[in-house]
């Protein structure tokens, strides 16, 4: 028996057949597959009707915008794309409950974030077809670049974020937090763990939160840890918890929380946010190839937007009619996004050597010269020279 972090109860950590975590103080729930709506004395959340509405809508839209983003891949319009199918709860719940001031640091697959900060999701799709470099101005929606090297972005923020603590703004109105975005695969990673010492050691503003989707690419959870991820915290100093990923209302709940801690100088916290990956790691993927059938379908019956749904109909907060109306606003976007997609123009071949360094870069020029001479080539032998 240990002693969870987050209420200071036993907790067992123990897990059912399907590999969930049971209903126990270890895993933090406000909604439950079914749509009935718990209390947690520690992570109260009042939401209007309009609000609930407004994260369902969050929900379908940033699905069918995923799912959109797949059939372009398959038909070969996008080079690649990081499903975050089943991770719509997690995304959502935790950007909603972001400040404006505050700085997010995702990985590749954080579409749902990018939402919540009013990303236009074309730019996502722009990168994901190599028509840019990098995609966006970080700065304009407090939204920093997509990362796809593993881990490395949770340095990028533990750094960011002693800067903010270095400004003397924390517990005031001007008082900014950190959230660093990554995977389960990524807490085996050498960046994270570093990121983790300095965070705690400096007492940074900053949330680690961990979309713990049980699958590192083909690698199962227990291939990554002996013990429930959020438990490492304890380890380098600082809180950690776990939560239902797939309730979009505790999801909201722990993270803003979390992120008035930081914001108020209480230092770094880590959150586990206990999902499920449905798709495939990215479109080269196949997971059939490592899980079974019958995993998956056991998590369907958690859907994230399921419970929502049921939640709104439980408590007669929404009719046929809205959600009728959702679905085909979901459409027309997918079709209108798709159409703006279909429409980018590409960027001259040498443009990809531009805004790579602020200097003059000897490698690169080098390179830009080699790659100028063989797009030549093909003009001189079109001419019949």
């Amino acid at each position: 028996m240990t002693i969870d972090s987050a209420r200071g109860a036993p907790s067992t950590g123990a897990d059912d057949a399907s590999g969930t975590p049971e209903a126990s103080p270890e895993l933090i729930q406000l909604l439950t597959p079914e749509g009935e709506r718990v209390e947690h004395p520690d992570y109260p959340l009042d939401l209007t009707p309009d609000e609930v509405r407004g994260l369902y809508r969050d929900l379908v839209m940033v699905r069918r915008f995923d799912m959109e983003a797949v059939a372009l891949t398959r038909q070969g319009e996008l080079g690649l794309w990081a499903s975050l199918l089943g991770q719509e709860a997690a995304q959502i719940g935790s950007g909603r409950a972001l400040g404006e001031r505050d700085m997010v640091f995702p990985t590749y697959r954080e579409h749902g974030v990018a939402w919540t900060r009013g990303l236009d999701p074309l730019k996502v799709l722009a990168m994901f077809r190599g028509l840019s470099n990098c995609g966006w101005d970080p700065a304009e929606h407090n939204f920093h670049l997509y990362t796809v090297v593993i881990g490395s972005q949770t340095l990028h923020a533990t750094g960011y974020a002693m800067g903010v603590q270095r400004d003397g703004v924390l517990g005031t109105d001007k008082a900014a937090a950190t959230i660093a975005y990554f995977g389960d695969g990524a807490t085996s990673q050498g960046d994270v763990n570093e990121s983790f010492v300095f965070a705690s050691v400096f007492n940074a503003p900053i949330v680690f939160f961990c979309q713990n989707n049980q699958w590192a690419i083909s690698e199962p959870l227990e291939k990554q840890s002996r013990i429930p991820l959020y438990r490492r915290a304890q380890g380098f100093g600082f809180p950690g918890l776990r939560v239902d990923g797939n309730d979009v209302f505790a999801c909201l709940a722990v993270t803003r929380k979390a992120l008035e801690a930081a914001r108020s100088g209480q230092g770094p916290m880590l959150i586990e946010a206990f999902t499920y990956r449905m798709g495939a790691h990215t479109t080269t993927d196949d997971p059939t190839r490592y899980r079974l059938e019958a995993e998956l379908e056991a998590w369907k019956l958690k859907d994230p937007i399921e419970r929502v749904k049921a939640y709104l109909v439980r408590n007669d907060l929404a009719d046929t009619e809205f959600f009728d109306e959702i679905d085909a606003e979901a459409k027309q976007y997918a079709a209108d996004l798709r159409r703006r997609c279909l429409e980018l123009p590409d960027p001259e071949p040498m443009a990809i050597f531009q805004d790579i360094y602020a200097e003059p870069h000897a490698l690169i020029s080098e390179e830009q010269a080699q790659f100028a001479a063989y797009l030549e080539s093909f003009e001189t032998e079109g001419s019949g020279s």
